[in-house]
């Protein structure tokens, strides 16, 4: 949402907007606190968080692990190359390599899930010798020129013209084997691919299609490297949405909730690729710094004691089988995997989502112009989930609480009703 803001008396808002590129629309409204499931604005006002930072929280806002693990490292040390080895790095890569599929066993360490791309890109085409990748349509890789190369809605590739050099990239439609087995060739260095297309519109990929990417891919003597940067980290309800398919890949790309809401990336890979890119093939002065590292080693043994794998399968069951029983025409499709879900309608989902957000206290994501999708913290409560599914089902009716509760005030007010200390609040 763009334009005048609701609260003009907001500081920040306006110097938000004043100063901002304008890149990325806003949202009228200033977050400044988050615990768990919940975040706050400035006026106090709570909301349901099924945004997460795009499936960032996976531990939950201001995990108290992840808190005092930052606090602790920024007393100790903040800054070191990977050239300079470090405790709080080799800690964090030994949680990594403890969790991530056998063989994936070496790290480049990043910042951003953007970042993780550009690596796998270029390690894919040092580990192979090869030059050409096959990505899938409505597939999204991040918004670098080089990752942008994998990233299939042309929306995002076309204001930047030859920049984005994708002749060497072969699109075909997520789950076809057939098409898939035709791109793959002798000249192809890899198959990007997410388990679960996420800004695709929340599509889980079929135990056949990645099984079969997996055996085509190995008969061509290319790689195939999952991207798992929103998958990752529990949100489907295994630690990495490989595995709920039996799929062991060359690579994975993460970041995201690996952090517990401090910037990080990864590419992991098995040895053979590792070893193929030159010395000084690829670098980055922040990656493996040691404030991210502590936050991701607090975060990887928050997941594991606590069991948020498992908390994610049982509570996206009970999220989708409560969304599942909205009884709405506008309903095309529930769909998901742990709590990655996606909601398809049969006209627009914005108004929805704004109506969500502004009437209803629930943050919640667009993932194509027809589905709503939900990506809550794996720390929400069924209580919150029930809540969200509650709100949910009156925007699609069309009711609208708040203003209902302002009808009722003002009708009280009129008849000399309106309760000692109550006021009809306004937006």
């Amino acid at each position: 949402m763009t334009g005048a803001p609701t609260h003009p008396q907001s500081k920040w808002l306006e110097a938000e907007l004043k100063y901002d590129s304008r890149v990325v629309g806003k949202h009228e409204v200033v977050m400044t606190r988050g615990l768990g499931a919940t975040v706050w604005d400035e006026s106090g006002r709570s909301y349901i968080d099924c945004v997460a930072g795009y499936g960032v929280a996976n531990v939950g806002h201001s995990h108290p692990d992840v808190v005092r693990a930052v606090k602790d490292q920024v007393d100790r040390l903040m800054v070191m190359p990977q050239s300079l080895p470090n405790d709080k790095r080799a800690e964090f890569l030994t949680e990594l390599v403890g969790v991530t599929p056998a063989g994936l066993d070496r790290v480049f360490l990043c910042n951003s899930g953007t970042e993780a791309m550009e690596a796998a890109k270029k390690f894919a085409i040092t580990g192979t010798g090869r030059g050409r990748f096959v990505s899938m349509k409505r597939g999204f890789s991040g918004r670098s020129l080089g990752a942008l190369a994998f990233t299939w809605e042309p929306k995002y590739r076309e204001p930047f013209g030859d920049a984005v050099d994708n002749r060497n990239v072969d699109f075909v439609t997520f789950g076809n084997i057939e098409e898939l087995r035709a791109a793959v060739t002798a000249e192809t260095a890899a198959v990007i691919l997410e388990a679960v297309q996420g800004e695709g519109g929340v599509r889980p990929a079929t135990l056949e299609f990645m099984q079969e990417a997996r055996r085509i891919t190995q008969e061509k003597g290319a790689l195939l490297i999952l991207d798992e940067i929103q998958t990752g980290f529990c949100r489907t309800g295994k630690f990495f949405a490989a595995e709920h398919y039996g799929v062991v890949p060359d690579g994975m790309t993460l970041a995201k909730a690996m952090g517990g809401g401090i910037p990080i990336g990864a590419f992991v890979m098995t040895q053979d690729v590792a070893d193929r890119m030159p010395a000084g093939g690829h670098g980055g002065t922040f990656g493996g710094n040691p404030i991210a590292m502590a936050a991701g080693v607090a975060t990887i043994r928050a997941m594991k004691r606590e069991g948020m794998a498992e908390q994610a399968r049982e509570k996206g069951e009970y999220f989708m089988e409560r969304l599942r029983a909205v009884q709405s025409p506008k309903i095309r499709e529930v769909r998901g995997l742990g709590l990655m879900i996606g909601v398809e309608l049969k006209e627009k989902s914005a108004p929805y989502i704004h109506a969500l957000e502004h009437d209803e206290g629930v943050l919640a994501l667009q993932a194509t112009p027809l589905v709503v999708r939900f990506l809550p913290p794996i720390t929400i409560s069924r209580e919150q989930i029930d809540a969200v599914v509650a709100a949910f089902e009156r925007v699609l009716s069309g009711v609208n609480p708040r203003a209902e509760r302002q009808a009722q005030l003002a009708a009280q007010a009129a008849a000399g009703e309106t309760a000692q200390g109550e006021a009809i609040q306004t937006e």
